[in-house]
């Protein structure tokens, strides 16, 4: 074997490997924030607000935090407010989120518009909140609900909680993300909203397994947000 085939091989086995590594590191951050069997067969307030999803995802995490110490963390959610503690880039027009507590987003009622994103013209609607108990967020179209996400909190052992949070894309999700895309107040075109589009016209196992584990991943870096603030 030739110098230059030896130096190949070697470059495509730690590639290899590099990959591999990648891989388990994703999987690895899905599986930790990855609800139990009972957590996602059980019923959440929510559920009716989508009633026949195309799609459903649960996911949980413990905090050690009482409830009334989580919920003014998802009570000032929303773009331009306290953020969503997920991937400032993506979903708060490359601000950070909030690491603090904000008053004058606290008092959260059903009606009050959290934006998706900066300038979208689109943005999650509180449908029922419930401090410190529970949180239902829609997506509005005509004649009913595109998403819904819910949160709700319920005591642990310890004194601790337990956030469960799901997910339920309505099936006319994805005539509506093939549309054009929406642009921003300023014109411009939204990230995300063009990403939905190019999802939106694959294959439906494709769009569920890729289009799924990124909001699990988008998902998980929320719940981890949220316990690094409510624990602090």
């Amino acid at each position: 074997m030739t110098r230059r085939h030896t130096v190949a091989r070697v470059g495509g086995i730690v590639v290899g490997g590099m990959a591999v590594a990648a891989a388990a590191s994703v999987l690895a951050t899905v599986a930790a924030f990855r609800a139990s069997a009972g957590e996602r067969r059980r019923a959440m307030p929510g559920d009716a607000v989508v009633p026949d999803p195309m799609y459903v995802t649960t996911q949980a995490v413990t905090i050690d935090a009482p409830p009334e110490r989580v919920w003014p963390w998802l009570a000032q959610m929303g773009a331009g407010r306290g953020g969503w503690y997920s991937v400032g880039r993506i979903d708060n027009g490359g601000r950070p989120s909030a690491s603090t507590i904000l008053p004058e987003y606290q008092a959260i009622v059903p009606g009050d518009v959290l934006p998706a994103v900066p300038g979208a013209p689109d943005a999650f609607l509180v449908v029922a909140a419930e401090p410190p108990r529970s949180l239902v967020l829609a997506v509005p179209a005509d004649g009913g609900s595109l998403v819904s996400w819910q949160f709700l909190l319920e005591r642990a052992a310890g004194g601790g909680t337990r956030l469960l949070v799901r997910g339920r894309v309505a099936r006319g999700w994805r005539e509506r993300a093939a549309a054009a895309p929406p642009a921003s107040a300023d014109g411009h075109p939204i990230l995300i909203e063009r990403v939905y589009a190019v999802l939106a016209r694959l294959p439906t196992p494709l769009l569920l397994a890729v289009g799924g584990l990124g909001h699990r991943m988008m998902q998980n870096q929320q719940l981890r947000g949220i316990r690094r603030r409510a624990e602090g």
